[in-house]
C-alpha cells in the first residue's frame, strides 16, 4: 500500500499522522521460525538485515506478515538513508501495519484494528518498534515534524483497509525535499577528483525520460570508485533522455540505476536546485521514477 504525495499539510477527522521514515520499505513474513524480508519490488533482504530477521523469528506468533521500514537513526533520533547504506549503525524496523496474524487475513480490517494487532505482535521486541504516531491534528504534526527534522508525515485514514498499490487513503507530505531519480550518465572529473565529476539525472514525464539536472556533491572517494565500477557495463553512445544536456566530457548510461537525491526545489523548467547524492536505491524500478508529485 503506497501513499500519494500531496503538496501541503492538512487536518482531517478520523485520520492518523505518522512520522515518514527515510529508509527501506520491507514486508516481513514469519512462518514458524522462518522469516523473509522482501522489498517493495520483491528483492529478498533477509541476509542484508539479519538482526531484524532474527528478532522477528523470536516473536511468539506462529504466522505473521507486517509492513514497515528498516531505518538507521542519527544522534538526534532522525532516520537517515545514508546511515542505513553505510551500515555502520545497527538497523531497526519501524512497523506500521499488520496484514496477517496467526492465519487471519487482516487486510479488510480498518487500520485501527491492524495497528492494534501489530503492536501486540511485536511487543517486547528489541529491534522492532511501532511507527511514531504524531499529534492527532495534522497541521500540528507537520510543525512537530519540521522542528524534529523529519523527512515528512504520512497521513492515514483510520477506517481504511489495506489495499495493494497507490492510494489516496494514505497521503504523504514532505518537510524535506528528497526523491528518486534515474542516473543517465556522468561527466568527466576535473582537478584532483577521480572517476567522474557529476551524475546526470533523469525522470519520466508522460512516458518520456527527461533530463532534470546533475549532482556533484555527496560523494567520497570510495563512493566515486564503487559507482564508477558499477556504471561501466551500462555505457552507451546515445543519451537515454529526450533532452540531453549540451557540452563535452559526458558519458551516457543505460537508465538502470536509481539514486536518492536531496534537493532544495524543482524549478518550473523541471531542473533540480542544490541536489545532493544520498545513495543508490535498488528497491525501485527505473520505469517507476517520475517527476516529483507524478507517482504511478
Amino acid at each position: 500500500m503506497l501513499p500519494t504525495l500531496v503538496k501541503s499539510a492538512f487536518n482531517r477527522p478520523g485520520w492518523d499522522y505518522e512520522e515518514k521514515y527515510d529508509g527501506f520499505r520491507l514486508l516481513a513474513y514469519k512462518e514458524g521460525g522462518k522469516v523473509r524480508l522482501l522489498s517493495r519490488n520483491g528483492i529478498d533482504r533477509t541476509k542484508t538485515y539479519r538482526n531484524v530477521a532474527a528478532d522477528i523469528a523470536k516473536l511468539p506468533d506462529r504466522t505473521l506478515l507486517v509492513d514497515g521500514e528498516v531505518v538507521a537513526f542519527d544522534k538526534h533520533h532522525v532516520s537517515r538513508f545514508q546511515l542505513l547504506q553505510e551500515g555502520k549503525i545497527p538497523p531497526v524496523y519501524a512497523v506500521f501495519d499488520c496484514l496477517y496474524r496467526n492465519g487471519r487475513d487482516l487486510r479488510a480490517q480498518p487500520l485501527t484494528a491492524r495497528r492494534q494487532a501489530m503492536e501486540e505482535a511485536i511487543r517486547g521486541s528489541k529491534v522492532l518498534f511501532p511507527s511514531h504516531q504524531m499529534n492527532t491534528n495534522g497541521l500540528i504534526a507537520f510543525k512537530e515534524a519540521k522542528a524534529g527534522g523529519y523527512e515528512g508525515i504520512v497521513a492515514k485514514d483510520l477506517s481504511s483497509p489495506y489495499v495493494e498499490g497507490r492510494t489516496r487513503k494514505w497521503l504523504k507530505f514532505k518537510v524535506h525535499q528528497e526523491d528518486e531519480f534515474i542516473i543517465v550518465g556522468y561527466t568527466s572529473p576535473e582537478g584532483s577528483r577521480a572517476y567522474f565529476g557529476a551524475l546526470l539525472l533523469g525522470a519520466y514525464h508522460h512516458g518520456e525520460l527527461h533530463y532534470v539536472g546533475k549532482v556533484g556533491t555527496g560523494f567520497d572517494r570510495e563512493k566515486l570508485a564503487s559507482l564508477f565500477e558499477k556504471f561501466q557495463p551500462l555505457v552507451r553512445e546515445r543519451s537515454a533522455v529526450v533532452d540531453p544536456p549540451s557540452g563535452r566530457g559526458v558519458t551516457y548510461l543505460a537508465p538502470k540505476f536509481v539514486a536518492q537525491i536531496a534537493f532544495e526545489e524543482m524549478t518550473a523548467d523541471h531542473k533540480l536546485r542544490q541536489p545532493v547524492y544520498m545513495g543508490l536505491r535498488d528497491d525501485k524500478n527505473a520505469k517507476e521514477v517520475t517527476f516529483p508529485g507524478e507517482e504511478q
